[in-house]
Parts: structure tokens; sequence; C-alpha cells
């Protein structure tokens, strides 16, 4: 086995393998052709890409030369430059020139790969598979000889065996023959016996010839033509080495011009100093300027004024708050603010360091950080200059008012539950942050109104304590008389007000209290406590001599039915004897394919009683569909005459009432039903259950204790309360007490 430190001999190491050496000889010279269209599509690209540089170089010539004037002075100069250029423009037309002389030096290279290197290399292929197919040609004709010699012993053995049979005839013939005739036989065997041993060695002498020549095909013929095909493929190697040599060396000659343009290019650019191009813009755009004068008071054309500050109680209470908070400002501020200037100082070092070379940091990075650290500086400073200005201006007429001043702990909070601010007693609405409420005393505001709270805290409070301050507050916060949006009637003592209580007609109203809760509660509900508190009571928005907490609840009045209510219509058809009747307690208008419209005291048959759904199927006439079960009083199942007469007995129930309105208008006015369960028709409705124990405050709520069940009605529908129903009556609970099941 050869060794990579002696040279191998393919005839020694590889004997008959004359078809692999050849084919892989013939790769190597096939191999020559793709090496020579290498340098070929260089050349392209090097003739191309110096075309590109020199018409790149050309272009940004036309365009230096359309901006010389802008770029070295400005665009409008107080002293034109002439036909000077700026250091960096004579910089950069020293640049675009070597890079010019560098396309010439490529444009060059590229023909050099041509002549020199891809042509010479095709004819050198061209020549080496020329001998290639010498040496398969000589291959071919050995491989003849050889098997020439195998058919000449071939033969031999054949005639060998014809002679051997030959003989066996003989004998058989001579054994089988008479005795006149067996001397003749025998004599004819002897004379065959001879001529079988001259063809024997005939056939001896064949095998050895054959074995001699084949030792010499295998030994001395194919060993050599294998030889020979190693030494032209160590050929090709020799001469694809000096090609590349060729080829590398005129790519390093064009380089080292090249090399020699840059080079003198790097000796200009230091020439070129950061301050040249400045110096030339200043001393040809120097002129006067002059700061624009300070800003004054300028009062509003409809509302005339002077610039003092207004320092009456109620702006003092502003300007206290402004003061504290300023204050507070500037001493937080002024600790960021060193901080950060000592950040930027420091990055300010790192860049020097890197300038000078002793730091291997990115300038650029650097440079960036030091931009984001002085915009975050500036941030800084101007709200510390601002809240400086700010306390300095105030002081300055009013003096130090946050001395004694007891500030709330505000805190930015996110009401869950209806909450009233303290300051103007409307809600806060909203669950993204809209007020402020004080971690020591509960004091609860908008955003807007912070600003506007006395400083005024009592400190840190019970729970006890924090509900009765809010009581206070509130009480407070709706002491100014509220506007009234309905007349008064003749037999209502009093306007109503602007209150939850005031705004229904019914019981059930139709209940649009999402509609009517964005008037009627601004000032009807107190904020909730949390589940986990006991819930107070807030002052009634009315003042009352009593206090809010001993007010008793609004006794509810019973309306008489109309006249015209207690005369029955007959029905159309005849009642069934064992159908249950029922009477309209309200009117009703279908609202679907499988609903009827009914009136108001209207008899009806219940064909399908309230399967939990909210809803009964019944016939009137000789329509039948589905009605509110809570429109529906239902009567006992009895047979009943079609044409009797009215009587007080059959009259309707009284109705439950909790408006303010008078009785002649309420008996005329037209009943609204409750509202039903949603999903007519369906078998099942959606219940809640009580989460937690709540105390109604109005007619309008329903009371709760754990556990309770209702029909849900309305989910909340964004102001913190949602709509159930339960014995057919539908009232308010606040949405987060309750939990669907």
């Amino acid at each position: 086995m050869a060794t990579p430190d002696v040279a191998p001999q393919f005839g020694a190491e590889l004997k008959d393998a004359f078809k692999p050496v050849n084919s892989w000889v013939l790769n190597g010279i096939s191999w020559l052709d793709e090496i020579q269209q290498f340098y070929r599509e260089r050349s392209a690209i090097e003739k191309e890409y110096a075309a590109k540089l020199t018409g790149l170089c050309k272009k940004y010539h036309d365009r230096k030369a359309k901006k010389i004037t802008a770029l070295s002075v400005g665009d409008t100069p107080a002293m034109t430059p002439g036909s000077l250029e700026s250091a960096s423009l004579t910089t950069w037309t020293t640049h675009l020139t070597a890079v010019e002389s560098h396309a010439a030096e490529r444009d060059k290279y590229a023909g050099d790969l041509i002549g020199q290197v891809a042509e010479p290399l095709k004819h050198v292929a061209t020549q080496y598979e020329e001998i290639r197919k010498c040496h398969v040609d000589f291959h071919a004709k050995l491989e003849k000889e050889r098997e020439s010699a195998y058919g000449d012993l071939k033969k031999a053995k054949g005639k060998y065996d014809g002679a051997c049979q030959e003989v066996e005839g003989k004998r058989k013939k001579m054994e089988s023959s008479f005795d006149h005739s067996k001397t003749k036989a025998q004599t004819a065997y002897q004379q065959q016996i001879l001529e079988m041993n001259n063809v024997k060695n005939t056939y001896l002498i064949s095998i050895n010839v054959t074995n001699k020549l084949k030792e010499r095909f295998y030994h001395e013929y194919v060993p050599e033509l294998l030889d020979s095909l190693q030494n032209l493929n160590e050929m090709r190697v020799s001469k694809l080495n000096s090609v590349w040599s060729l080829a590398a060396q005129l790519e390093k000659t064009s380089l080292s011009r090249s090399t020699e343009h840059m080079s003198y290019l790097l000796s200009e650019i230091p020439r070129n100093l950061p301050h040249l191009d400045s110096l030339m813009f200043v001393r040809h755009n120097a002129v006067q300027s002059q700061e624009p004068a300070n800003l004054a008071f300028e009062p509003s054309p409809v509302w005339h004024d002077d610039e003092a500050l207004v320092t009456d109680e109620t702006a003092k209470v502003f300007l206290r708050n402004l003061l504290s908070k300023s204050k507070t400002q500037v001493r937080e501020l002024r600790v960021e603010s060193d901080q950060k200037r000592r950040d930027v100082e420091s990055a300010q070092r790192i860049r020097e360091n890197i300038q000078q070379g002793k730091d291997n940091r990115s300038e650029v990075e650097v440079v960036r950080s030091i931009f984001f650290l002085q915009g975050a500086l500036h941030e800084v400073d101007r709200k510390k200059l601002t809240a400086e200005v700010e306390t300095s201006t105030i002081m300055s007429v009013v003096g130090d008012l946050s001395l004694g001043a007891r500030n709330h702990n505000f805190k930015s909070q996110t009401f869950k539950i209806p909450t009233n601010c303290d300051l103007c007693g409307e809600r806060i609405w909203g669950l993204s942050a809209k007020g402020y409420d004080c971690r020591d005393c509960g004091y609860t505001c908008h955003s807007k109104c912070q600003m506007k709270v006395p400083a005024e805290c009592p400190g840190e409070q019970s729970k006890e304590e924090k509900k009765k301050l809010k009581a206070e507050r509130q009480e407070q916060a709706n002491a100014a008389p509220q506007l009234d949006l309905e007349p008064t009637t003749t037999n209502s003592s009093a306007a109503p007000s602007l209150t939850r209580k005031d705004t229904m007609n019914s019981l059930s109203s139709g209940y649009a209290v999402s509609a009517n809760r964005s008037l009627s509660n601004a000032g009807s509900h107190p904020p909730l406590a949390s589940p986990t508190e006991t819930v107070t009571p807030a002052a009634d928005p009315v003042p009352a001599p009593a206090p809010v907490q001993e007010t008793k609840p609004k006794r509810n009045r019973v309306l008489a039915p109309p006249p015209a209510q207690y005369i029955k219509s007959p029905p159309l058809e005849p009642t069934k004897p064992n159908e249950q009747r029922g009477k309209m307690l309200y009117s009703f208008q279908a609202g679907g394919s499988d609903e009827v419209t009914v009136q108001e005291d209207d008899d009806v048959a219940i064909l399908e009683p309230d399967d939990g759904s909210g809803w009964m199927r019944v016939r009137i006439g000789s329509s039948e569909g589905l009605v509110p079960a809570s429109y529906v009083e239902p009567a006992p199942a009895a047979p009943t005459t079609p044409l009797a007469s009215p009587s007080f007995a059959d009259r309707p129930g009284s109705t439950y009432s909790t408006s303010s309105a008078s009785l002649a208008g309420s008996a005329a006015a037209k009943k609204v039903g409750p509202a039903v369960a949603p999903r007519r028709g369906a078998k099942k409705v959606q219940y809640v259950e009580a989460m937690y124990d709540y105390d109604a405050r109005s007619d309008m709520e329903w009371s709760m204790a754990e556990g309770d069940r209702f029909v849900l009605v309305n989910r909340d529908g964004g102001d913190g309360w949602a709509d159930v129903e339960r014995g057919g009556v539908t009232k308010s609970v606040p949405a987060n007490y309750i939990q669907e099941v």
C-alpha cells in the first residue's frame, strides 16, 4: 500500500484496473473545461464590475458638481465660494478618482484572464484528451490479443477432446471385430493413439503460450499503460498548477496597482480635518441673529383680565395642591437628574477613550447610548424646571401654602363597583384607573377633581371611620340642589328629583334600567363596599332632616285598575272542561312566529304552564302562542260560563307601584309589564346566584342573601348593575355580587 511520502505506481498498486483509472483521468481532464469556464465567467464579472464602477463614479461626479455650493457653504450663503470646494468635497473627488483607477485595473485583469488563462487551459485540455484516447485504443488492442490467445487455446482443447473421442471409438471397434478383421482394427487403434498424443502435446504447448501471454498482459502491458495514464494525470495537475499560479499572479498584480491607488487615497483622507468644512461654512454664513422676546399674558377677547394670579380661597386649594406636588417633584427630580447626568458623563468619557484608541467598543453604539441618556436627562430636566418654576411662581405670590397642609395619600384606583366622587358627588365611571382614593382616610375622587380636594386629610382611619366619613362627604357633595326634569303635579307634595327611586312608573316599568340609570343613578347609589365589607348606605341626595341611616323606605301605593278593566270580554270559542283559565295582567306584543299578541285583561286558556323558561303557551280565541308567564294570572281550573256577568269577585289584582305620580295619572296611563326572561320558547333560562349579602337601597333593587337564586334578565351593561327577575318582578343587583349557575 502506498504512503503519502512515497509516489505511488498505478501499475504496481492497481494491476488490471484500467477502466477505473481511465475514468478517473477522464474526469480530471473534463474538469479542466470547468476551470477554464470559471475564468471566463470571472472575466465577464470583472468586466461588468469595472463598467459598473466606472459608471457609478461618473454618476457621482455629476451629482457632486450639482451640489458643490450647497455642500460647501449651504443653500443660502451670505457669500458664495466661487469655484472653491470644501475639504470633504476635495477628498470625495480623490476617492472617486481612485475607484475609477481601480475599475480600470479590474478591466485589464478581466482581459488577461481570457488571453493568458482560459484559452491556454482549453488548448491543454484538448491535447490531454487526445493522449487519453490513445491509451484507450492501445488497451483495447491488448485485450483483443489476449482474447485471441484464449480462443486459440480453446480450439486446441477442442481438437484434443475430439482426438480422445476418436481413440475411444477405435477401441470399441477393435473389441467388437472378428478374427479376420481384428488385426486391422488394432492397427487403426494404435495409429489413433499416436495421433491423440500429438494433439495433446499441441494443446499443452498452447496452454503454456497462453499463460505466458496472460502474464505479460497483467504484469507488463497493462501496468505500463496504467503508469502512462498516471503520468498523464500528473502532467495535467502540474499544468493546472501553473495556470492557477498565473491567474493568481495576474490578480495580485491588479490588486497591487489598485492598492497603490487606495494607498494614495488613504494618504489624502487624513488631510480632511473635521473642522475645515465647519470653518468654510462659518466664513460664508456668518450673520447676526436676534433672540425672540419673552411671552406675556394675553387676555381673552371675551373675558378681560389681568396677569395676576387668582388667590381666593378656592384658588388657594388648587394652588396649595399644585405647590405640594411641585415641591415633591423638585426633590425627586433633582436626585434623578443628578444620577442621569452622571450616566451621561460616564458615557462621554467612554467615547473619548474610543476616539483615543483606548477602548475597542463601537463608538456608534456609545453615541446611540449617549443620545438616549441625554434624552432621558433632558426629559427629567424639563420636568424639574417646570416644577421649580411652578414652585417659585406660586411662592412669590401667596407664599408657601404647603406649610401645615395635610395632604391626602392618593393612589390611582380602578373602581370595580359603582362609586361616587366625594368632591362633586358624581359617579366615577369606567374600569381603567378613572379615579383616586386616599389610602389613609378613604377619600375618593375623579382624576379631574384630585387637584381641587382640600388638603384636610384626617390621617389613617379605621374601616368604620372611613364609612362614616364617606357618608358625611357624600352628604356635603350632594348638598347643592339638583335640577328637576319633570313638572310638579297637583297631587304630589314635592317635585321628583333625579334619583333612581323616583324614575319608575310601576314595579315593572318596562325595566329599561340601563337607559334610566344614566340619569337616575347619578345621585342615587352611594359607592358599594367590596364584597368582604359591610355595605353602609350613603346620604340621600335630597336634603332631609333625619340622618340617612334612619330614613325609612318609601311606602308603596296601591292603584286600582280603571273601570274598563272590570268588564270581561266573552271568549270567542267555548272553553274546554279541563282547560285552566287565566287573565292577562299586561298587554303583550308578539315578537316572534311562536308568540301571540294579547291585551290587558284578556281571558286566555292556558295550554302549557310555565316549565321554568318564564313562558307559557295560551290560546285566545282561535290564536295560540307563547306569552310571558309573569303577564298571566292563572285562575282556578273550573268551567266558566262564557257569557257570565262581571262581578267584583272577578276583578284583577291590584297593581303594586312605586310611582310618585298622582293616582289619576297612573290610572289613566297604560301599564307596562315586567321585563321577561330571554330566549323565548326555551326550556331553560339562565339563573344566577348571590355570592354575598346585599341590602336594597331603593325600590328598584333586590335585597339578597348569600345563595339566593334569580333569573338573569340583563347582564351588566357597563354601569356595574345587572337586572334579575324573581317571582315575575325584575329589579337590579350589583353585577359583581352574583355568579351564573
